[in-house]
């Protein structure tokens, strides 16, 4: 297992949609055990495809919330839907991808994700709290949102300075790695 390189806030492929997994190959396998490698070393509880560099819809989580290692599983092709939508709740969110930053965002508390587990098999799961928001913020990824563009004006407004020095330290480290 090698653990893959996360993509930060200013690289432009994490605003980037992802294509459906056509096939569950050996490679989409490996795939997902490395994203769980580099999600457990990070450390994290979510990793998407799309936060490694590749545009699959594809996104690993640790249901243990790193309590417990070797929990962590992949969900392929996710369809998320929401219980019911007016039930909503707040809550603190960080991002792999976002380091440092952390603000409380308005999610669904209660979610039915359906996906194709590495076997292939099509698995319905019924999730809420933590789980549920993890689902929905890894989710988001493989359209290309991050928790920060859920956030109301106002905090996007004071989160801003920081977010502007990450998306510029992001663009220097590209210019070196090009030199």
């Amino acid at each position: 297992m090698a653990a893959l390189p996360i993509r930060i806030y200013g690289d432009r492929a994490l605003r980037r949609k992802s294509e459906p997994v056509r096939e569950i190959t050996p490679q989409v396998r490996k795939l997902a055990e490395d994203m769980i490698k580099t999600m457990y070393d990070a450390p994290g509880i979510g990793l998407a495809a799309a936060q490694v560099g590749v545009f699959k819809r594809l996104f690993v989580i640790d249901p243990a919330f790193g309590e417990e290692k070797g929990k962590a599983f992949a969900l392929i092709n996710p369809v998320v839907r929401p219980v019911d939508r007016n039930e909503q709740v707040l809550i603190e969110e960080g991002c792999l991808s976002v380091p440092e930053v952390r603000a409380d965002v308005l999610r669904p508390a209660r979610i039915t994700v359906e996906y194709r587990n590495l076997a292939g098999e099509t698995i319905r799961l019924e999730a809420e709290e933590l789980l549920a928001r993890v689902i929905q913020h890894e989710n988001d990824h493989l359209d290309g949102i991050l928790f920060v563009d859920r956030l109301t004006p106002v905090k996007r407004q004071l989160l801003g300075k920081q977010l502007r020095a990450m998306a510029r330290s992001q663009q220097r480290r590209k210019v070196q790695a090009a030199a």
